[in-house]
């Protein structure tokens, strides 16, 4: 892959980045300042599914900014967004198979944050690994 190739992965990914994550910092909090009057129209959201997707879409956001100046760390927020994601997924869980009230939609939507998530920390990594290995050559 050339450097013109990485330049524009690179370029694409903070860019969904940049929209996944104002997205999702503007419907979490939304949601957690009810906003628009957002907590009547989620219906029966789970609070800790809601904050864990606020600190994700911060974190989108910083991992963003680390690939825009070309910094070697955008992969440790994505990775912390990564498990964030993945622990609240495993609570979700426990909270469905206890019988807590939650939206079925909530159950796709968190796969597909965490599926997005564990992708773009892979493109990250891949184009960190690039990068190192160009310099030692």
């Amino acid at each position: 892959m050339n450097n013109d190739s990485k330049m524009i992965i690179r370029y694409a990914l903070a860019a969904v980045l940049i929209g996944f994550g104002t997205l999702t910092l503007f419907l979490s909090g939304s949601v957690i300042l009810d906003l628009f009057d957002m907590r009547a129209k989620e219906g029966n959201y789970v609070d800790f599914v809601v904050w864990a997707n606020l600190v994700a879409s911060l974190l989108y956001l910083a991992s963003a900014f680390g690939l825009l100046t070309r910094r070697n760390w955008p992969a440790k927020p994505l990775s912390l967004a990564f498990v964030v994601l993945i622990v609240t997924s495993v609570g979700f869980a426990i909270h469905i198979s206890g019988g807590g009230v939650h939206e079925q939609r909530t159950i796709g939507a968190l796969a597909f944050r965490t599926s997005l998530t564990a992708v773009c920390l892979f493109v990250t990594y891949l184009l960190r690994e690039k990068r190192e290995q160009h310099r030692s050559n």
